[in-house]
């Protein structure tokens, strides 16, 4: 493990990760550009786009910090510039962390075991940016086709893209679940009391329309199960 982490963590990864978070940077950069460009003509005031803006920042620190726990599990495995380019690029812990396991599962082995060597590394790795390339060239191809489709869809079944989307999610997650929960009693308690916590969690959120504990019941799930899991091991 400690050699993957040398050669995750080397100067050549750093430089590449770099790359990307600026690509990022710039084209948020010139989103906000065209942003206050095209305020005007919509009726906003100077005022109120800067309101705007500022409330979009504040808004984007709360999710931002309910992430915090599962990159730094990514860290601890894939090292910090990989976990930094994916998370900059797709944005979603949740999904990168399914990515990675899906990707040592398929190469036969699990996170952070003794087993993971270079190979490994780089199947998950390899898995994650391929598993993301597809929504990247989905997008810059059929973008201004999506509205049509979803028109479309919508006339016949105005919840068909929502059950399909959740469904793959659960599945995803589902699959990944159980093969933990076949290694033991431990295992089983775990993920069982981490999904129930998330259940109640984004329950709580809708009644009580808490927008920021949906966004963090994926991080305090995550602590709850690592606890539990700690907890049951001792047993």
């Amino acid at each position: 493990m400690e050699e993957v982490l040398y050669y995750a963590n080397s100067t050549p990864v750093w430089i590449m990760a770099s790359i990307f978070v600026f690509i990022v940077i710039f084209q948020a950069l010139i989103f906000l550009k065209i942003a206050r460009k095209t305020a005007p003509e919509i009726g906003m005031t100077s005022d109120e786009t800067k309101r705007a803006i500022r409330t979009g920042f504040i808004s984007s620190i709360g999710p931002s910090f309910g992430i915090m726990i599962v990159i730094i599990s990514l860290i601890a495995v894939l090292g910090a510039p990989i976990t930094l380019a994916r998370i900059g690029i797709i944005g979603s812990a949740a999904t990168e962390l399914t990515a990675a396991g899906i990707g040592a599962n398929a190469y036969g082995v699990e996170l952070n075991s003794s087993d993971f060597g270079l190979a490994a590394f780089t199947t998950v790795v390899w898995t994650m940016c391929l598993g993301g390339t597809g929504w990247l060239i989905f997008t810059a191809l059929f973008t201004k086709s999506l509205g049509k489709a979803q028109k479309k869809i919508a006339s016949k079944n105005t919840k068909l893209m929502t059950i399909v989307s959740t469904a793959a999610m659960l599945g995803a997650f589902g699959y990944l679940a159980s093969q933990q929960m076949a290694n033991g009693i431990s295992e089983s308690i775990t993920a069982i009391i981490s999904a129930l916590t998330m259940m109640i969690l984004l329950t709580i959120a809708k009644k009580s329309n808490i927008r920021w504990l949906s966004e963090w019941a994926l991080g305090i799930s995550l602590v709850v199960g690592l606890t539990v899991g700690y907890l049951t091991s001792l047993i």
